[in-house]
């Protein structure tokens, strides 16, 4: 019988479960069984994915794994990153987004004749999925993509591509349309009635040149450690509150008492404006995003310098890095190869390192390491519900 099952014992970092014997195969979990002719037989972590879409839509990769098992897949892509890095430490329980939680998204959308296709893009393709249904949106979010078909019906020329980014903000949902011209009086009143009859906190329109708003009742904000923080359209935040709440959490723990923070690749400020007994240094080089913090925090009167820095090209030196009780490091998927160095030349006692790669965090792990960092855990958490998407926070210490 050995020779014709085999069974799944982990999912690779694309999300195909693998079997023992080290084949691949799509849609299976840890647990299940391969058998002869190439079936499975679905273990005890093997879940009826929810979602209508799945596995076409790109959206999500995982909704076969139950948590355990896609808990499990975020601790082993954890595990190996540090391991092709020779590091190892302790990996925590991932903290996981329940479904139905993002407030920010980009979802693409067509015109197909008369009609609108409108959702997200095949894994590794480009044919969209028209969605009917989301289980990984927030409600407030899905309930504009019908609505929003019908605008752009009759706004997107010929069999143009576009793209619809959404966020939900202290006004209400955020809508940016990227990459569409809306000239004259008729596309003007639409988008305005548009916007008036769905309660939009904003409408903006990006026809290659940045965004304009087309309609904003009034400024609009996210709150971030109490403070509330312009918003400008389309920039980052945390794809969910769980996971926004969650990295604040550990950051908080890792920084602990310090007195002077500073916050590198600052974005609108999520790890700052939580330090509110600190004094701040925010570096960031987009220019907006900068701006806004600065702008919130002069309002809230934090201690908080904000300095519009590109630190990959500019990296804080260790003469400066001393001053600091505490570094956090919250990069792009890129990582922060050139900022680790320097830190890992600095005496800063404590580094809190939040990632959203686990690969470029594994390396700039291994360089803080080899500075005289000790790496002593790492936290993961689970924002992309059923993405392969890693995000971690890991705490360094001298």
């Amino acid at each position: 019988m050995s020779l014709n099952i085999d069974e799944i014992v982990r999912i690779a970092g694309r999300g195909d479960g693998v079997t023992q014997d080290g084949r691949h195969v799509r849609f299976a979990a840890p647990g299940d069984v391969l058998n002869a002719d190439g079936s499975l037989t679905h273990g005890p972590h093997h879940q009826k994915p929810p979602c209508k879409h799945f596995p076409e839509c790109g959206g999500c990769q995982l909704q076969h794994l139950d948590d355990h098992a896609w808990s499990g897949f975020i601790r082993d892509r954890v595990g190996g990153a540090l391991a092709a890095q020779g590091l190892e430490t302790e990996i925590r329980t991932p903290l996981l987004s329940p479904p139905n939680t993002r407030r920010r998204a980009t979802l693409h959308a067509e015109r197909r004749g008369r009609q609108v296709r409108m959702g997200f893009t095949e894994q590794n393709s480009h044919t969209l999925i028209d969605i009917e249904e989301c289980w990984i949106l927030a409600p407030e979010l899905f309930q504009l993509v019908a609505p929003l078909r019908g605008l752009l019906a009759a706004l997107i020329p010929g069999n143009r591509r576009i793209n619809v980014h959404l966020a939900q903000t202290d006004q209400g949902r955020d809508v940016l349309i990227d990459g569409l011209e809306a000239e004259g009086l008729a596309a003007a009143e639409a988008i305005t009635a548009f916007a008036h009859r769905h309660q939009l906190a904003r409408l903006s329109m990006d026809e290659g040149f940045g965004p304009t708003a087309r309609w904003e009742p009034e400024p609009v904000t996210v709150t971030l450690g109490g403070v509330a923080v312009p918003f400008p359209p389309g920039n980052f935040l945390q794809a969910t509150p769980e996971g926004e709440a969650a990295l604040v959490a550990v950051v908080r723990d890792i920084v602990g008492d310090a007195r002077a923070v500073a916050d590198l690749f600052a974005g609108l400020g999520t790890f700052t404006f939580a330090l509110p007994h600190a004094r701040v240094y925010a570096g960031e080089a987009a220019r907006d995003p900068i701006l806004a913090l600065k702008a919130a925090a002069a309002r809230a009167q934090r201690t908080v310098f904000a300095d519009h820095r590109d630190l990959f090209r500019r990296p804080l030196q260790p003469k400066d890095l001393n001053n600091f009780d505490a570094v956090v490091l919250d990069p792009p998927r890129a990582g922060a190869r050139e900022q680790a160095a320097e830190i890992a030349a600095s005496t800063v006692p404590v580094v809190a390192y939040v990632s959203c790669n686990p690969n470029t965090f594994a390396r700039d792990a291994e360089t803080l390491c080899k500075g005289g960092y000790r790496l002593d855990w790492v936290q993961p958490v689970g924002q992309f519900r059923w993405s392969t998407h890693v995000e971690l926070a890991a705490r360094f210490s001298r």
